[in-house]
């Protein structure tokens, strides 16, 4: 999971601009929302590969296509292209961490989620970060296309460390058409749906931090267009350490309560960043609070999900994650016009959509007096 989500997440500070230069920059909302629409799409299925062939097969199918669309986006010589690859790209997040988040799920006691969970996300923040931070770098010494072949060689090395990785399911069968016949009750986990409503609000504060943080580093003069997720990967690992096993002995509901208020406040901070100190400490707030957020929710969906399901139940978070994503990334379409002053617009928009998570938080705490 290091290696992936460090191979797709390494092209995205240099995305706005590499639209920019095909002579789009109005789409740049379009980058990050059809990538979530493909990983969407593609939830159902791969939640049912996942709980019938086997979580390793879910997961080389997501790696495989990482790998190809990385080498061909060199080819992308027109908008439509471009965004067609976006697109394609999606797929491959739809599949692999599903595929894993299910075989994490099999393998940790129910007693320790919440700390596994934070160990597993810490790996997947770290690739994020890592990702984000280093692309700029890379860009500004190289190329496009070396960027690009970069991307791809980490997802090749993600590939072969799979090799190692054993198969969690019992009972698997041989894959077969049958197995792509998604019915209603695979789309969704019904038990999942309260993680996920959280999820969704959570991550569409993600989703405008993807699309507009690198503008801003242009507007800060921050040459590394990914220093927002550089500082970000050091809060978020460091608090990990301290948290990791917090929603083990509070609860679920509680932990998550304390992440959003943190989230509310860093989105109210970023949209306020007129300097780079205060444009760093937000982007540490938003560290601590996905750093505490992002597990929990993995766990509670962990809790949440039938045995049976957890592919399903894992498809269905991540199809929150995906619906978040693309939902703060399309506002980004409404209220951000790549101007340094409607930057405060995108992220008021996001304080508001964190103020309703921990409405809901609270409201569900209140009502369901049940451990999950």
């Amino acid at each position: 999971m290091l290696f992936f989500m460090t191979s797709f997440n390494l092209i995205i500070p240099e995305l706005n601009d590499f639209i920019s230069k095909l002579g789009a920059p109005e789409k740049k909302g379009l980058i990050i929302t059809l990538f979530t629409i493909s990983a969407a799409l593609s939830r159902p299925f791969s939640g049912r590969i996942a709980d019938l062939v086997g979580r390793k097969v879910t997961m080389y199918i997501g790696v495989i296509v990482c790998i190809v669309v990385a080498f061909i986006y060199p080819l992308a010589h027109s908008v439509f292209i471009f965004l067609l690859l976006r697109f394609l790209h999606g797929f491959s997040a739809g599949f692999l961490p599903t595929g894993s988040t299910a075989l994490i799920t099999d393998i940790i006691p129910a007693d320790k989620r919440g700390h596994a969970m934070a160990i597993f996300g810490t790996f997947i923040s770290l690739g994020i970060g890592l990702g984000q931070s280093l692309g700029s770098y890379i860009y500004m010494y190289t190329s496009y296309n070396f960027l690009f072949l970069c991307s791809g060689i980490l997802a090749i090395v993600s590939f072969v460390l799979m090799f190692k990785v054993q198969e969690t399911l019992k009972n698997r069968i041989k894959f077969n058409l049958s197995v792509l016949k998604v019915k209603k009750t695979d789309i969704l986990e019904k038990n999942v749906l309260p993680a996920g409503f959280v999820m969704i609000l959570t991550a569409s504060c993600s989703g405008i931090i993807f699309v507009v943080t690198p503008d801003i580093s242009n507007y800060l003069g921050i040459a590394n267009k990914g220093w927002f997720f550089g500082m970000y990967i050091l809060s978020t690992i460091f608090i990990r350490l301290f948290t990791g096993s917090l929603s083990d002995k509070i609860g679920r509901r509680q932990t998550l309560i304390i992440g959003c208020v943190f989230l509310f406040i860093s989105m109210i901070l970023i949209g306020q960043s007129k300097s780079i100190e205060m444009y760093t400490i937000s982007a540490l707030l938003f560290g601590v609070a996905t750093g505490i957020s992002s597990p929990t929710l993995f766990a509670w969906t962990a809790d949440l999900s039938p045995e049976h399901r957890r592919g399903i139940g894992a498809g269905t978070i991540f199809i929150s994650l995906e619906c978040g994503i693309m939902m703060g990334s399309f506002s980004t379409l409404i209220f951000y016009n790549s101007t340094f002053d409607s930057v405060t617009n995108a992220f008021n928009y996001g304080a508001v959509v964190s103020a309703i998570a921990i409405l809901y938080l609270t409201i569900h705490l209140i009502t369901k007096k049940s451990k999950y």
